[in-house]
């Protein structure tokens, strides 16, 4: 159990590590020396996170009185994240505002980018402001807060991050918990995440053959390294990999395995998202399939029967980290020239430079929109086959094996 001393001596290092003390409570000592009370529990059998405030502001006492607090909430069948606690008509602090707002927003959104939310607010927002009460969070301590996800070289995520805690703010005053939003004001003063539209892209033949050897040797999780190397093989957008189900692929044992992305899974316009003729059909080459059979190996027993993701991440039925392919390049030599989004740039550069005559077909085959019904009739009784000859084309060109069969 913790102790006032204990606690006091902790001292910070370069991960993030927890001291239990019981029933679910334990102190979170982040690499910047902030220490936090936070109560692990289960809802619905997912394991969930509350932070009660930092240390000494919140003393060890008044930790395990919300704690027991929560507890009783909890044997209520009421969750603690959101409940009103010890009589208060509204949240008290950003992080049970920021729940509320989740609760509130993830019936519009698919269950993976809910996942995504929450799992960004919980990684990079609430440890640092997540105690704090609303009326006290002022644009400087928003901005020194996304200030630490700059620093390690995620300008994008920051910017996600900041439109999210606006998002909050906002949520808070509709509900009359709040008067201001202090991450309205901080979007100038942060770094600027690049141009869209132009992220950086290996297009060199030898440079995508090194980045997949590159990435094979760090030490990452197999899932996501097998993610990786399926990205580059589909040049799929990295949120079709990502939710990836296992009853998605047909023919995976005979001559044309194919893998339909569903419309929904998409970047499409909502309307188009429910008509199943606009599945994305994905002809898989041998390599990819044999990148299907590694991840199902690498199952645990009952994964793939109880989730269905086929690369599914630490949390029960969450895939891997939106972040975590990024990441795994930028262990590299490669970091700052490629990024997941990149293969489609890859494919579509080497493909073209080499089967000029198919522009058409590459540009179906990453799933661009014709540009009329005509031409999409005819792009999708056609080119299929032909789409197939190029992502063998393309996995050979990957994998060294072109001019061997």
């Amino acid at each position: 159990m913790l102790t006032n001393a204990t606690i006091k001596a902790a001292r910070p290092d370069a991960r993030p590590y927890k001291m239990t003390d019981g029933q679910g409570l334990f102190l979170h000592v982040a690499p910047t020396g902030t220490k936090s009370f936070r109560l692990k529990f289960r809802i619905g059998g997912k394991e969930q996170l509350l932070t009660f405030g930092t240390w000494p502001e919140v003393s060890l006492a008044e930790a395990r009185e919300r704690r027991d607090l929560a507890r009783e909430l909890l044997a209520r069948g009421e969750d603690p994240r959101t409940s009103t606690s010890a009589g208060a008509e509204k949240p008290s602090t950003f992080e049970a505002a920021g729940r509320a707002w989740h609760a509130h927003q993830a019936p519009r959104w698919t269950p993976v980018h809910a996942g995504d939310v929450m799992a960004s607010l919980e990684r990079d927002v609430f440890p640092s402001i997540g105690a704090m009460p609303l009326a006290a969070i002022t644009p400087p301590v928003v901005l020194n807060a996304l200030r630490v996800v700059e620093s390690r070289g995620a300008r994008e995520t920051a910017r996600r991050l900041r439109q999210r805690v606006s998002m909050i703010f906002a949520f808070a005053q509709s509900e009359g918990w709040c008067e201001h939003d202090p991450a309205a004001v901080i979007g100038r003063a942060m770094q600027a995440p690049g141009q869209r539209g132009q992220q950086p892209a290996l297009l060199e033949l030898d440079d995508v053959r090194a980045l997949l050897a590159a990435a094979e040797l760090v030490d990452a999780a197999p899932a996501v390294k097998l993610a990786s190397r399926f990205l580059a093989l589909t040049a799929v957008r990295l949120a079709a990999v990502r939710g990836a189900r296992w009853d998605e692929f047909e023919d995976l044992d005979g001559p044309a395995p194919l893998w339909r992305v569903p419309a929904a899974r998409m970047k499409l316009a909502a309307a188009k998202k429910t008509d199943a003729r606009n599945d994305h059909l994905v002809p898989l080459s041998p390599a990819a399939v044999a990148v299907l059979r590694a991840a199902r190996a690498n199952m645990h027993s009952g994964d793939a029967n109880m989730h269905g993701l086929v690369f599914p991440g630490r949390g029960a039925g969450r895939p891997i980290g939106e972040a975590a392919i990024g990441a795994l390049y930028a262990r590299t030599s490669f970091a700052g020239r490629h990024v997941p989004h990149g293969w489609r740039a890859s494919f579509s550069t080497i493909l073209n430079e080499r089967f000029r005559e198919e522009r058409d077909a590459i540009d179906r085959a990453l799933a661009h929109a014709a540009k009329d019904k005509v031409e999409a009739a005819y792009n999708r009784a056609q080119h299929l086959e032909r789409r197939r000859v190029l992502f063998d084309a393309w996995a050979d060109l990957l994998t060294g094996e072109e001019g061997r069969r």
